[in-house]
């Protein structure tokens, strides 16, 4: 069971149970990111056990008519075993899902990984008129050219900080280094994309700049943020624009749970916040 202050961050052990919790965010509003929890396998069977259960949930939420769609993870799904598991597995997903007419994200993980990511967003992309997205990351120093790359296809692009430990010299380090390529990075995307712009920050002041940069150059955009984090604002910005929850379940919370707190400071006072009250 997992215990109350991991149920902030977690939605439950089973589909069913985050099915249950997007049913509740769309009554607010607020769509659902489902991402079933697990990573870095380095055998081919609990991979494709995890892209099986991928191609339930797309059924599942087929079935059960919420707004909602599905992330996945490439490490979860095969990289770590082999290239060509990810893309096969990830090719599995992405044609059941766009039968069924549910969208799927490809998260970014490290950037020993962007590459291949990209190369297999961008062919499932191009497969399947834009029925795929893809994340990227504004501490890389190589995602002002990547973003250049996306631009023109369809699909969706998530413009996110990044959480993972770069090396210096392909990353930027400093908080206000991040901070003024995230700016740059939101203007080339509300600039060069016809739409398909996701903000995936829960930064008011990146938010901010988002809706400016939509008065600005009319760019049809989305807001991500994460479940548990700044909810009370997830509501209010549901009102005017549209709002997605990343929604993390599965009985590898643990795992989850923990590295949201240590991995930064931010996600501390966040996780604080959210126990005090939102």
């Amino acid at each position: 069971m997992i215990p109350p202050i991991a149920s902030n961050f977690v939605a439950g052990e089973d589909p069913e149970t985050a099915l249950e919790h997007v049913r509740e965010l769309n009554e607010r509003g607020v769509k659902g990111i489902l991402n079933l929890l697990g990573e870095h396998y380095h055998d081919r069977p609990p991979a494709d056990e995890d892209a099986d259960a991928y191609v339930a949930l797309v059924d599942a939420i087929d079935e059960s008519g919420v707004d909602a769609c599905v992330s996945v993870k490439p490490s979860q799904i095969g990289l770590d075993v082999g290239g060509e598991v990810f893309e096969e597995n990830l090719a599995r997903i992405v044609d059941r899902a766009s039968n069924r007419g549910v969208f799927v994200w490809v998260d970014m993980e490290d950037h020993t990984t962007t590459d291949v990511t990209l190369d297999a967003y961008e062919r499932l992309a191009r497969e399947t008129d834009g029925m795929v997205g893809v994340c990227t990351q504004a501490n890389l120093k190589r995602t002002g050219e990547d973003l250049k790359r996306l631009a023109p296809l369809p699909g969706k692009v998530r413009l996110v900080k990044g959480a993972y430990d770069e090396p210096r010299e392909i990353a930027y380090k400093k908080k206000s280094e991040v901070d003024r390529v995230y700016k740059e990075y939101l203007e080339l995307m509300f600039r060069e994309f016809e739409g398909g712009v996701a903000v995936g920050s829960h930064d008011p002041a990146m938010i901010d700049y988002a809706r400016d940069l939509h008065t600005e150059y009319g760019t049809d955009f989305e807001v991500q943020m994460l479940m548990g984090v700044r909810e009370s604002a997830q509501f209010e910005l549901a009102d005017e624009y549209e709002v997605w929850q990343y929604i993390p379940y599965g009985s590898k919370w643990f795992s989850y749970f923990y590295r949201r707190i240590r991995e930064r400071k931010e996600n501390a006072l966040f996780a604080l916040r959210a126990v005090v009250g939102n």
